[in-house]
C-alpha cells in the first residue's frame, strides 16, 4: 500500500452520511449483526482489523457486550475520528484504537476470541498471509468473521471492472471467493464459509446512486462540494454493471480456528 491518505477528513464524512454515523462500509448495524450472526461476542477479546471511524468497535462494546475490542487501521484520520467517538462513548477502558503499520499485527499469538473485519481486507494484497496472521492471533476455538469485497473469479477483470476499480481509487486488491477459500484453509481454518452477498448490495447501491442523482442532489452538492459529488455519481455509475453481472460480489467469509 502507498502512503497516499485514501480516507481523508472529506471522504469519511461523505460516506458517514451515506452510510451512518462512525461506519465507512454500507449496510451499518444490520449488517455488522449478519456478519457475526451465531458468535457469542459476550464478554470475549475481539479484534477489528481496518476499524475505520470507529463504530463498530463502540457497537461490539456496547451493543454484543465484548470485553474488550481493540481496532487496528494503518491511516491516521480514522484512527482519530474513532478514538474521539471512543471518547464520547466513555468506552476507553473496553475499547482501545491503534494506528499500526501493514504487515504482521502486533499481538501475540492466541490472544483474541474473534478476529473481525469488515470490508477492509480487500486493502490488503497478500490474502494467504492475512489468513495467516489472522488465524495466530485468535485463541483456539476463536472465530473469524469479515466482510470483504470479492470478485467472482481470478485473473483479468473485465473492462467494466478495472474502470471500476480505476475509479474508486482505493488501491483495491480483489480476489475471488475460491482464493479466499483457499487461504482461509491453508492456514488451518475449519468450518470455512462464504456467503455472496452481491443480490442485497446490487439494490442498496442502486438506491444509493438514486440518492445522490435525484432530488436531494443539491443538498449533497452543498455539503460536500459539486465537484465531489460528481465524482462520488460516477463511481457508483461505474459500480452498476459489475453488480449486475456479479463480477463485483461482496461476501462474508468465516472460520473458526480448532480447539
Amino acid at each position: 500500500m502507498s502512503e497516499e491518505i485514501l480516507y481523508d477528513r472529506e471522504a469519511i464524512s461523505f460516506l458517514e452520511e451515506l452510510w451512518g454515523e462512525g461506519f465507512l462500509s454500507p449496510g451499518g448495524h444490520e449488517e455488522v449483526a449478519r456478519v457475526v450472526e451465531g458468535i457469542d461476542l459476550k464478554d470475549k477479546q475481539i479484534l477489528d482489523i481496518g476499524c475505520g471511524s470507529g463504530a463498530i468497535a463502540v457497537l461490539m462494546a456496547k451493543r454484543f457486550g465484548a470485553a474488550k475490542v481493540t481496532g487496528i487501521d494503518v491511516e491516521a484520520p480514522v484512527c482519530t475520528a474513532a478514538k474521539e467517538r471512543v471518547r464520547q462513548a466513555n468506552l476507553e477502558g473496553k475499547v482501545e484504537i491503534l494506528e499500526v503499520t501493514p504487515g504482521p499485527m502486533p499481538f501475540e499469538d492466541s490472544t483474541f476470541d474473534v478476529v473481525f473485519s469488515k470490508d477492509s481486507i480487500i486493502h490488503i494484497p497478500d490474502k494467504v498471509t492475512m489468513a495467516a496472521e489472522a488465524y495466530r492471533v485468535l485463541k483456539p476455538g476463536g472465530h473469524f468473521a469479515a466482510s470483504d469485497w470479492l470478485t467472482n473469479h481470478d485473473g483479468e477483470m473485465s473492462p467494466e471492472m478495472a474502470h471500476y476499480v480505476k475509479m474508486e481509487a482505493l488501491e483495491f486488491q480483489m480476489a475471488s471467493p475460491s482464493k479466499y477459500r483457499a487461504a482461509m484453509e491453508l492456514a488451518g481454518f475449519e468450518d470455512v464459509e462464504l456467503v455472496n452477498r452481491n443480490p442485497w448490495y446490487a439494490q442498496v447501491s442502486a438506491a444509493e446512486l438514486e440518492e445522490l442523482t435525484g432530488p436531494n442532489r443539491a443538498d449533497w452538492e452543498a455539503r460536500h462540494g459539486a465537484e465531489f459529488i460528481e465524482h462520488q455519481i460516477e463511481i457508483w455509475d461505474a459500480m452498476q454493471p459489475v453488480l449486475k453481472t456479479g463480477e463485483h460480489c461482496p461476501h462474508h467469509i468465516r472460520g473458526r480456528k480448532p480447539a
